[in-house]
């Protein structure tokens, strides 16, 4: 099995860049975990209280589970991925089964963040994108898909989003083995990836 790490700001593109390494190989050989998944449930959090978490930060994830299911996946198990809901910031009842695959994509802001998570990854990629681009598509998708206003997405994006990709996120570029600068339009780098994993599949 192959494992290939997907980092990436909030808003760099890292979805259109797994969503076209996906769409190069038949349906079944290419698995996705979204780190987005394993958030530690906060339902023990008053409603209110619960906006006020920093989603930015690597304490905000279930790292022992991300890691636990991803051994499973490399011994040939299926597993019960769980989901998480923005609109709530809780863990929900519903899972997502995921079987074994030849090619494992581990997508995330802080995938690269953890060194026993690092440690499993054949490929370690960070993609890049400028700070205006990733703060109009985080307006875009926080408007639609999590119910705020622009103004709740630029003001986060200055108190929590900004900080915490510097402090947090911009750091693990010095872990990657490829950088994807423009996000899911630098074809030259998908396509750098999809021969990698091609060959490697040959191989094996």
């Amino acid at each position: 099995m192959i494992i290939i790490g997907i980092a990436g700001g909030t808003g760099s593109g890292k979805t259109t860049v797994v969503n076209k390494i996906l769409n190069s190989f038949p349906a079944g050989e290419v698995a996705v975990i979204p780190q987005d998944s394993y958030y530690k449930d906060s339902s023990h959090v008053p409603p209110e209280d619960r906006q006020k978490i920093n989603f930015d930060e690597p304490n905000a994830f279930d790292w022992p589970l991300l890691v636990g299911q991803l051994e499973q996946l490399r011994r040939g198990q299926a597993i019960e991925m769980p989901t998480y809901s923005y609109l709530t910031c809780t863990r929900q009842k519903e899972t997502v089964h995921v079987d074994p695959a030849e090619v494992v994509l581990v997508e995330g802001i802080l995938t690269l963040t953890d060194a026993e998570l690092r440690k499993m990854m054949d490929v370690k990629v960070f993609v890049d994108a400028d700070a205006d681009d990733r703060l109009i598509r985080v307006i875009a998708r926080d408007c639609i898909e999590r119910g705020r206003t622009p103004q709740m997405v630029i003001d986060r994006y200055e108190n929590v989003l900004k900080p915490m990709h510097m402090q947090y996120i911009e750091p693990t570029k010095r872990f990657a083995d490829l950088i994807v600068p423009q996000g899911g339009s630098n074809t030259v780098a998908i396509r750098l990836l999809t021969d990698y994993i091609e060959s490697r599949l040959k191989r094996n």
